[in-house]
């Protein structure tokens, strides 16, 4: 596999470029973990009869490889971060493939560990090289069209469920198998097929944790909590609650990606324009208001038409986070990507590792509490985006920083 400097890549063909790269893997990650996530609530229901607290500790060991994303400092010493990415993308790929092969609650969450290992050590990596790759000025479009490519890819993958599941007689594991092996293959593939890019500032490999990046990490936090809440249990809710079928709960994720996929460039161009603190205070209200709704649904009897609204919003709004990443970039030394990334996602998985399992013993007494809880963190990150500055840069990370810098110029 050649080496070869980004500014040499400007020379490939357009099919052969690092940015190409990063389209193609965004493309084939969700073939997986979207199937799994659409399967997910009706296969372990169905199969292994899940209840609350059974999807709750599912989620839990989903998201300890997440919690452990910082061992892939430990690992780009001895592997190249494009050659880890795709090894992991296919690790996902794989696992995806043999999910119904372990129908019960030992076997679910043993493969469950393995996919969860490929996807966030997969997604790490990736986060790292959009930001080494992509500079400041074109990374909050690019990422946009990006987010559009994976809702597209997603978007197909979902169509042919909805289009065959019933039609064909589908069962979950040709489903799962044939999603798989469509990842696998493509991140093999790419190995072989895209030289190996090498950004021009070097990566530091080892820990770092540097104390100007603190409102990024806080940010992390809450938003890894607040995700954990909407992906455990607001698809839960609307197989339990509700009863959808596969097909029902795949339509409404068609509906979403469709709506991301013009969104998603959309909300680059909000970020270039609005930049990032106001993109991401509008987040942040209005996911504060999505969870406040998703309780009234139980505390007040609400129907099934708020509730599936409440789910495509709220699966775009989740596509505003990009301006996180821009954020990060602005503020964020070049060499520190590929450390950061790893560490953020651990930072991001704190609470991920502990709050499923604990929020679904409290779903069985009270499943409006815990949309309670997921409204109060989204009000946490908005007071905590109102510290982002208008035009973030390294010493200016936050307003803090800027008002500790003119009383000293002062």
């Amino acid at each position: 596999m050649r080496t070869m400097s980004l500014s040499e890549a400007r020379a490939l063909p357009v099919w052969r470029r690092p940015v190409t790269l990063l389209f193609v893997t965004a493309a084939a990650m969700p073939v997986s973990f979207a199937t799994w996530s659409a399967l997910l609530n009706n296969f372990v229901i169905e199969v292994a009869d899940f209840d609350g607290s059974d999807i709750g500790w599912l989620h839990t060991v989903r998201e300890i490889p997440g919690f452990l994303a910082i061992g892939v400092i430990a690992l780009i010493r001895m592997i190249r971060e494009q050659v880890l990415g795709l090894l992991s993308l296919a690790l996902l790929g794989v696992a995806t493939a043999l999910t119904a092969w372990f129908p019960t609650l030992g076997g679910i969450l043993t493969i469950t560990m393995l996919s969860s290992i490929g996807f966030h050590y997969y997604e790490t990596v990736n986060q790292s090289l959009q930001l080494q790759w992509l500079d400041k000025a074109r990374a909050p479009q690019v990422l946009g069209w990006i987010l559009a490519t994976g809702s597209a890819a997603t978007l197909v993958a979902y169509g042919l469920i909805v289009a065959t599941w019933k039609t064909f007689g589908l069962d979950y594991n040709t489903v799962y198998m044939t999603a798989g092996l469509v990842t696998a293959a493509i991140a093999l593939i790419s190995l072989v097929w895209f030289p190996q890019f090498e950004s021009p500032t070097p990566q530091v490999k080892k820990f770092v944790l540097r104390r100007r990046y603190w409102l990024y990490y806080v940010l992390q936090f809450l938003a890894g909590a607040r995700r954990q809440i909407f992906v455990v249990f607001a698809g839960f809710m609307m197989v339990e609650r509700f009863g959808f079928d596969v097909h029902q709960v795949t339509s409404l994720f068609l509906i979403t990606l469709v709506a991301n996929m013009i969104a998603g460039p959309l909300f680059g161009r909000a970020v270039g324009k609005y930049g990032e603190r106001n993109v991401l205070l509008f987040e942040y209200a209005g996911l504060a208001i999505i969870f406040f709704l998703y309780g009234g649904i139980y505390m007040f009897g609400w129907g099934v038409v708020l509730a599936a609204t409440l789910y495509v919003v709220d699966n775009i709004f989740f596509g505003l986070a990009l301006a996180l990443k821009t954020y990060f970039q602005k503020i964020g030394d070049p060499a520190d990507m590929a450390p950061t990334a790893a560490v953020a996602f651990t930072i991001n998985h704190i609470a991920a590792v502990f709050l499923p399992a604990l929020l679904g013993y409290v779903w069985l007494s009270s499943p409006a509490l815990v949309f309670v809880l997921a409204t109060a963190i989204a009000m946490a990150s908005l007071l905590m985006a109102l510290l982002i500055p208008r035009h973030p840069a390294p010493g200016n990370e936050t307003v803090l920083a800027r008002r500790r810098n003119s009383q000293a110029a002062g």
